[in-house]
């Protein structure tokens, strides 16, 4: 039975049509995830379907008594939410007829009324809806939705706009409407908290709308999709990968159907103006009547979407970037955080009082051509780490080194406000000196089309500031690319094209993001930022995610992680002092540099404690696992040793006293590095299974 039902529903912003001819029902414990392009209509549909905005035609018809709730993407909070003392109250008005019904219920107990009628069915009302249940309720969802219990007394009015809407999600999921409508309710969620509401939104009875560009979270949670093209309603059975498939499969069909008519009218034409000619009108009439047919039943082609088309190469004048190093960063024991003054902000805006050390970091490296994703929960430190691998903020402490020939390329999840006055043309050609034309032609890849390109850059939507910052970014020659949720405000069509430069790029990836599908496409291992830590997963989104259900945690990375490692790491920061960290800092800003020359050596691997003390045999997943490493730290280091012993006999080194004991300080070290990687070699054999 039908909950919800529109029927012709039509809206008009002046002359431009939003929604046409819209026709569609919602049944009781349908779960339906509405998809389109950004500015289709999906947030118009779901305020009409609320009741929060009128149709310009056509009609709405609810089911009596129906309840609705809307999770708006850009939320305006009631001010009974907003009003509320701390945040478990205002959660808890979601659960507001539970309480009437408390209170109500203590009424009738405390003047003895408890032999009446209605008091038994009240109170097996009050049992079924979950009212004995109810405090336990909010907790779960304040902490399955990233609040710790010490931030539950603040007030509403004290959280950020992405707290508030996380709390908004919260009281809805406590109200457990009979229909919930979710505009983007991803946004804002770390991956923990994605996981808890996909499970709890698979767990409700009642019915759901939710309009997405999450495709793991549509996955997840629905079963039909309602598709949003061209201002008209398309209903797809499945999930999103069915709906994907279905739709690749239809416009397939349609451009083949299409074609062929094509070829049909046209033979028809060309038969009509040949009896014509001949003077055959009966002929002539017979085909004019099937041309007629044909045009009047004929297929269109799916139109070509406008789609995101991320260069392949940096634009002529941009140059092309370098080849980097082997290992392209290399950190030690870093620290990261906010110092007081230099305009220093924290992660939520406000300016730096006192130094505030966020995360440290005892062993990461990338080597060139990796893909690693950066994950964690929300303020552990992601964006921190970042922002000083780009040279926004400097070290606390530790070492931060990069490779030879390093060329960075930044994008920040939080950009500067702009320039009044500027459009994007404008922002374009003064990153690099093309002609307009050349200029216009490269921001039409980037969908900024005809008078898009003279649009102020501070007028734009998030979507279209994250389309330039790309744009930005993709000009220029960079060989390291740190990414800060590059996904956010895309559509669909827009998330594939940044995965599929992603997966085609040479250049070393660092990604920060939530966007799980983003993970497993493009990332083949992690840097896993949770409690003050950051370790390294070899693997990538689902297996870290198996990983922690089987107990992996940061701390434990870290006890295992190769002692001679961490002895490296602490060892380099306390001789490098305050030096390292800002030729650190330096090195961000500057895109490249590398502290000393032997910067690119690798780690080494485990030195085994005592030869005698036998450990237990390995798993053969491990010990392939660690057998690889270790083959290609030995390979490596010994490539290294060649090269620095041909330097020993290079006359113009010998020359030179300060560069032949630097090499030859080097050549120590890869020496010593090489004997550690030998010897755990050599135990890994007595541990094979």
């Amino acid at each position: 039975m039908s909950i919800l039902r529109l029927t012709d529903v039509r809206r008009e912003a002046g002359t431009f049509v939003i929604l046409d001819s819209i026709n569609a029902s919602v049944a009781l414990g349908d779960r339906i995830g509405l998809v389109g392009p950004n500015g289709a209509g999906k947030t118009t549909l779901l305020r009409i379907a609320a009741g929060r905005d009128e149709p310009d035609a056509g009609e709405v018809h609810q089911k009596r008594d129906l309840t609705i709730g809307l999770l708006a993407q850009e939320s305006h909070f009631d001010e009974a939410f907003m009003a509320a003392p701390d945040l478990r109250a205002a959660v808890r008005q979601g659960a507001a007829h539970l309480d009437r019904m408390a209170e109500a219920l203590a009424t009738i107990e405390r003047e003895g009324r408890v032999e009446e009628p209605g008091y038994a069915g009240l109170l097996h009302e009050y049992e079924i809806l979950g009212g004995y249940t109810l405090d336990q309720r909010v907790d779960e969802a304040l902490s399955g939705l990233g609040f710790r219990p010490d931030e539950w007394d603040k007030p509403p009015a004290a959280l950020s706009g992405g707290e508030q809407t996380r709390a908004a999600l919260a009281r809805l999921v406590i109200a457990d409407p009979d229909l919930l409508l979710l505009d983007e309710p991803t946004n804002h969620l770390d991956i923990a908290a994605l996981e808890w509401i996909e499970e709890h939104l698979r767990r409700r009875r009642g019915s759901l709308l939710v309009a997405s560009h999450d495709r793991a979270f549509l996955d997840a949670t629905v079963t039909r999709i309602w598709e949003l093209r061209d201002r008209r309603l398309t209903v797809f059975r499945g999930d999103y990968g069915a709906y994907h498939r279905q739709r690749v499969e239809r416009d397939a069909r349609a451009a083949k159907e299409a074609e062929s008519q094509v070829g049909q009218i046209e033979r028809e034409r060309e038969l009509v103006q040949r009896y014509r000619s001949h003077r055959k009108f009966s002929k002539m009439h017979e085909h004019e009547a099937r041309l007629e047919r044909l045009q009047a039943d004929r297929v269109e082609a799916p139109k070509s979407s406008r789609k995101l088309r991320l260069p392949s190469g940096a634009l002529a004048g941009g140059g092309v970037a370098a080849r980097s190093g082997e290992i392209v960063i290399r950190i030690e024991d870093l620290v990261v955080g906010y110092l007081p003054g230099r305009g220093a902000v924290m992660a939520d805006g406000s300016p730096a009082t006192v130094a505030h050390r966020v995360a440290r970091a005892p062993f990461l490296a990338a080597q060139r051509g990796d893909r690693i994703g950066i994950v964690g929960p929300n303020g552990a430190g992601k964006t921190t780490l970042l922002r000083t691998i780009a040279g926004d903020l400097p070290p606390l402490d530790g070492r931060l080194t990069f490779g030879h020939a390093a060329q960075i390329g930044y994008l920040a999840q939080l950009r500067g406000a702009a320039i009044a006055g500027t459009t994007v043309l404008d922002a374009l050609l003064e990153a690099i000196p093309i002609t307009a034309g050349e200029a216009r032609g490269y921001l039409a890849r980037f969908l900024f089309r005809g008078d898009d390109a003279f649009k102020e850059v501070r007028q734009l939507s998030g979507g279209e500031r994250s389309r330039l910052e790309l744009a930005l970014l993709g000009i220029m020659p960079s060989n390291l690319l740190l990414l800060d949720e590059p996904t956010n405000h895309l559509d669909i069509p827009a998330r594939e094209a940044i995965e599929a430069f992603m997966t085609e790029s040479p250049a070393t990836l660092l990604v920060v993001s939530h966007d799980r599908r983003l993970l497993e496409t493009v990332c083949t291992s992690l840097w896993v930022v949770d409690g003050g830590l950051a370790a390294p997963f070899d693997g990538g989104y689902r297996e870290w995610r198996s990983a922690v259900a089987a107990g992996w945690t940061v701390a434990t990375a870290i006890e295992r992680l190769p002692a001679a490692r961490l002895a490296m790491a602490g060892s380099g920061s306390r001789a490098a002092g305050g030096a390292a960290a800002s030729g650190a800092s330096a090195a961000g800003s500057g895109g490249a540099a590398s502290s000393r020359a032997g910067s690119a050596v690798a780690a080494p691997p485990t030195r085994p404690a005592t030869r005698s003390a036998r450990k237990e045999k390995l798993s053969k997943d491990a010990y392939r696992r660690q057998k690889t490493q270790l083959d290609a730290d030995l390979s490596r280091l010994g490539l290294r040793r060649s090269h620095l012993e041909l330097a020993m006999g290079d006359p113009s080194v010998a020359a030179n006293f300060v560069e032949m004991r630097r090499v030859a300080s080097e050549l120590a070290d890869v020496e010593r590095a090489l004997a550690v990687a030998e010897d755990a070699w050599l135990e890994l054999e007595e541990r094979a299974p």
